[in-house]
């Protein structure tokens, strides 16, 4: 059964969605997601870990703040809602604008990261993702990071955009009824899109702390990089020059949201790491 509560940490009200009993399991989404995306694997998980999937600051019922949107913000939420819950130790999953925190959460607080899993995007400005960015980045990073842009042109029009994010990342076979409605419910209006596009506005700052944490140290945590449709091996080639123990995966006939377009794929490969 899976529970939803508001968890004040770091200083904000933040939406966490609970189920299951066993080791600690911290799933984080992206754009333009909320907790619910999990649930088509969520059942399945909740047999073996408890899982912890909160709605990231700004996004879904999480309390948006004005400001505070690099990844290591969203680390330093993270870390505070894992002390709220008693949690000392804990596998982490991050998919999309969820995995750079992810990645992040792992270098900077190993004592904290078992084993760390991140899917379906770039770890910020680290080399290896030549051929996925040979066109140029993703439109629609430039079009979220001017402020006040996005939100205003597309006032009203919310889901139909929304839809195109949600078609194209499955390949076009669409995601669960409950999926969509809540995106749609999530990303309604001018300052829930805003802060859903801060986090794009944080880009370059969130880069440059993923440099300075390897600098620091390389990634010790046992990762697995996850890849489908369009990212494919590109975070793998990122992180392994700088990572002690990495394995990966690139899932055939998979769209960008993993979890609702095959979450079959995604139990077998993570039943087959998180171990």
């Amino acid at each position: 059964m899976t529970t939803t509560r508001t968890i004040r940490a770091n200083g904000i009200a933040l939406n966490v969605a609970t189920a299951g009993q066993g080791p600690a399991l911290l799933l984080l989404h992206g754009f333009p997601h909320t907790w619910q995306i999990w649930e088509p694997v969520l059942a399945a998980l909740a047999q073996r870990f408890t899982v912890i999937a909160p709605d990231l600051r700004g996004l879904g019922d999480s309390e948006r703040p004005e400001s505070g949107y690099t990844a290591m913000d969203v680390v330093q939420d993270m870390v505070a809602l894992l002390d709220v819950l008693e949690v000392s130790g804990t596998d982490v999953v991050g998919i999309d604008l969820g995995t750079p925190p992810a990645f992040l959460l792992a270098a900077t607080h190993p004592e904290r990261v078992r084993r760390l899993v991140v899917m379906e995007s770039l770890i910020g400005p680290l080399p290896g993702a030549e051929d996925f960015l040979r066109g140029g980045p993703p439109w629609w990073f430039g079009f979220h990071s001017v402020p006040g842009l996005a939100e205003s042109a597309l006032a009203g029009n919310e889901a139909s955009y929304l839809d195109f994010f949600l078609q194209a990342g499955t390949l076009g076979d669409g995601v669960t009824p409950e999926f969509r409605k809540a995106v749609h419910t999530a990303y309604r209006g001018g300052p829930a899109l805003r802060a859903a596009f801060e986090h794009y506005r944080a880009f370059a700052d969130s880069g440059r702390q993923i440099v300075r944490a390897l600098a620091a140290s390389r990634l010790r945590v046992p990762t697995l990089t996850i890849g489908a449709a369009p990212v494919g091996d590109a975070t793998y080639r990122q992180l392994e020059p700088v990572t002690d123990t990495l394995s990966g995966v690139v899932l055939d006939n998979c769209g960008h949201i993993i979890p609702q377009h095959r979450p079959e794929l995604l139990l077998e490969a993570l039943n087959g790491f998180l171990v």
